[in-house]
């Protein structure tokens, strides 16, 4: 059954995390139907509506251009029009600018809807093997090395599973400052998740600093501690 587009509405669409077939049906009839989608990365997201068959006027949403961006987005809402977010992978607004968006929609009570679907950070903590009952979510941590690890000796109070991103390119400086904080701790590191390159790691972070000092860190990454 074709999903029913309610005029003026912001539709948050979870979009693949790298398998293209990670798509719930009802997110490809949102992204069919509705009139405009604003996506991090136009480029990005051709790609996964070329895969579906999908031609649909794209406008860009992202960090540096995201407050002129609001506004042209919020005018198309009041014309009655619908709108689907999305980001590069995964579901939009978590460590992403579409949390401006929604915030501001939610503000000027514009209807907003979220199409559900995959997310790394479950995706990785489910096959961890670490605690679920209890979890938090800490997105990327901050550059700057003192500000890192005041966050860190935090999560070590908080005593539950804690699941982080990072780049390729401050991997080593993130698993660095874990174990000058929780010491030579187990920890779960997810690359590439759904990708043909994946790799679950399970292992000490000492091994894990090793590891990636001998092969040069390349991909998405999910840590778990």
């Amino acid at each position: 059954m074709v999903y029913n587009i309610i005029p003026g509405t912001l539709y948050v669409v979870s979009t693949p995390i790298g398998n293209l077939q990670d798509i719930t049906y009802r997110a490809v009839d949102v992204l069919s139907l509705v009139d405009l989608i604003a996506c991090e990365d136009t480029r990005r997201t051709k790609i996964l509506l070329d895969h579906y068959q999908i031609k649909k006027q794209l406008i860009s949403y992202y960090e540096y251009n995201k407050l002129k961006r609001t506004d042209q987005i919020l005018a198309y809402l009041k014309q009655g029009k619908s709108v689907a977010l999305v980001s590069d992978a995964g579901t939009p607004g978590i460590s992403d600018p579409g949390y401006s968006l929604i915030k501001k929609v939610i503000e000027e009570n514009i209807l907003l809807e979220a199409i559900p679907g995959v997310s790394a950070l479950l995706t990785a903590l489910v096959v961890s093997g670490m605690p679920m009952h209890r979890f938090c979510f800490e997105g990327f941590l901050p550059v700057k090395s003192g500000a890192r690890r005041k966050i860190l000796e935090n999560i070590k109070l908080e005593k539950k599973t804690t699941v982080l991103y990072e780049s390729p390119h401050r991997l080593l400086k993130t698993l660095n400052a874990i174990r000058d904080v929780f010491g030579n701790k187990d920890i779960v590191i997810g690359r590439e998740l759904t990708k043909k390159f994946e790799e679950m790691l399970r292992l000490p972070v000492a091994e894990a600093i090793t590891y990636f000092e001998n092969k040069n860190p390349k991909g998405e990454f999910v840590i778990i501690v």
